[in-house]
């Protein structure tokens, strides 16, 4: 094990150099735009994949998909099979403006590595192929087989990967699966994720007229459809209470009080919040009275406004506008239901419009369910162990508020097998916005507690993982 490790540490450069190589392609899957490039990124992570020693490595598809890359290594006989999980495509540049340095460039900085798609989730490709390099390269064989999936198209809801699944179960099929692209809670303590919310997005439209009209003729009699709209949405304020929608608790899973006991023990709470989450001075958190910031973003549901249109500021003219649409994102938890959720939402959304315009409420891709395990048994023994080695200090096991829709379905398609969600974040990680940036210290620790993991593992049968 310990010549393992110290490959890590000598080839460090080389593997920093290959996530380099990664984020240099802009492989945005969100705006359509960027197939070629989608399509360089898992050519690259195939040839990676080779290069760390992986056989029958191939691009995979199903239907229409982005390209999937695919690689493994199956010659530990008795041995449990090991999925690791990541994914090649990333989100657009936003807020150019705020970027310190090129988001299309691996840049050290403070600690750090700053590139878009650095830690979501070219950091975990990375990662995995590391640990997997050192091994073989060291050893010339692994404790464990492997099976290594990195998709294309997980920032645009994974919507091929549970087809992807069914096609090639006897393909992928493992023993334990894990997946890389949760958060520590801070830099140097390693965290387990055991909870997952799901997502139900809605798309609201208020119609007012047929056309347009010039605000000196219609201003003050037409009724404004935007006006309408932010009239509606603005019935989503919950003060620092729960949401203000009908029986929309009455499936919400209680904590237990072994549950808010843990929670309540995590190090950060309310200043940590505010600064990881860059909120202005003076502005309050809307964290409901009686929760930590933990319990809120880990067991309550919540409902967020993530676009919305009318008219371009820069097109703007004085008009009173008869159309207006938005995006409602909300957050589901144990063990609310998505299809009563989106009933719910309709209901609560299309009741009493202003001026009586049209209101349209519309599923926007398809619902996500919570997931939720017990951290506990030989596969989480083995990982909580591989962790406390790689960080030298004792994990935790922690919630997530964010969304990975594939685990759960994927762990009943292999007969209940364990997940395994490690983090890669941070909350200075900044995924999805200006500055994304993966910490380089944990990324070391990370791929050296990858490589004991696979030890680790292969101590138990196939069987008793389960």
């Amino acid at each position: 094990m310990q010549e393992v490790l110290n490959w890590l540490k000598k080839n460090h450069e080389m593997i920093v150099h290959n996530l380099a190589d990664l984020v240099a392609i802009p492989s945005i899957s969100t705006d359509g735009e960027h197939g070629d490039e989608i399509e360089r990124t898992a050519q690259l992570t195939c040839r990676q994949m080779r290069e760390a020693g992986l056989q029958n490595v191939e691009i995979l598809r199903v239907g229409n998909s982005l390209p999937y890359a695919y690689g493994e290594w199956l010659e530990a006989p008795d041995k449990p099979t090991v999925f690791l999980y990541a994914h090649h495509d990333v989100q657009p540049i936003n807020f150019i403006d705020q970027w310190q340095s090129d988001p299309w460039k691996l840049t050290r900085r403070d600690g750090r590595l700053f590139a878009r798609g650095a830690a979501d989730d070219k950091g975990a490709i990375a990662a995995q192929l590391g640990a997997i390099s050192a091994w073989l390269h060291t050893q010339g064989s692994l404790p464990v087989n492997v099976k290594v999936l990195v998709e294309g198209e997980e920032e645009i809801g994974s919507r091929n990967l549970l087809d992807f699944f069914n096609r090639y179960e006897k393909k992928l099929h493992s023993d334990v699966i894990v997946v890389c692209d949760t958060e520590n809670i801070q830099v140097g303590l390693p965290c387990i994720t055991y909870s997952l919310r799901g997502i139900v997005t809605l798309k609201v439209e208020t119609e007012s007229a047929q056309f347009p009209v010039h605000s000196g003729t219609g201003g003050g009699s037409q009724p404004d459809a935007t006006i309408a709209l932010n009239q509606i949405l603005g019935r989503l304020y919950w003060g620092n209470g729960p949401l203000p929608i009908d029986h929309y608790y009455e499936r919400v899973r209680p904590l237990t009080e072994k549950e808010r006991l843990a929670l309540q023990k995590l190090p950060g709470h309310t200043d940590k919040w505010r600064k990881d989450c860059g909120v202005i001075p003076g502005v309050q958190l809307a964290t409901e009275k009686g929760y930590t910031e933990y319990e809120q973003t880990w067991r309550r549901p919540a409902v967020t406004i993530i676009a919305q249109e009318a008219s371009s500021i820069k097109g703007a003219s004085n008009q009173v506008l008869p159309k207006a649409t938005a995006l409602v994102s909300a957050r589901i938890v144990p063990d609310q239901k998505p299809e009563e959720v989106l009933a719910q939402l309709t209901d609560f959304l299309t009741k009493d419009p202003p001026w009586n315009t049209r209101v349209h409420v519309t599923p926007h891709g398809p619902p996500v369910d919570w997931w939720m395990t017990d951290p506990n048994g030989p596969a989480f023994e083995a990982a909580l162990s591989a962790l406390r080695q790689g960080f030298a200090r004792d994990p935790l096991a922690i919630g997530s508020g964010g969304t990975i829709g594939f685990v759960g379905p994927l762990a009943t398609l292999f007969g209940n097998a364990p997940a395994l969600l490690l983090g890669i974040e941070d909350p200075s990680s900044n995924a999805h916005a200006p500055n994304e940036s993966l910490h380089e210290g944990d990324f070391q620790k990370l791929m050296a507690s990858l490589a004991i993991l696979f030890e680790q593992l292969s101590k138990y049968s196939p069987n008793e993982l389960k």
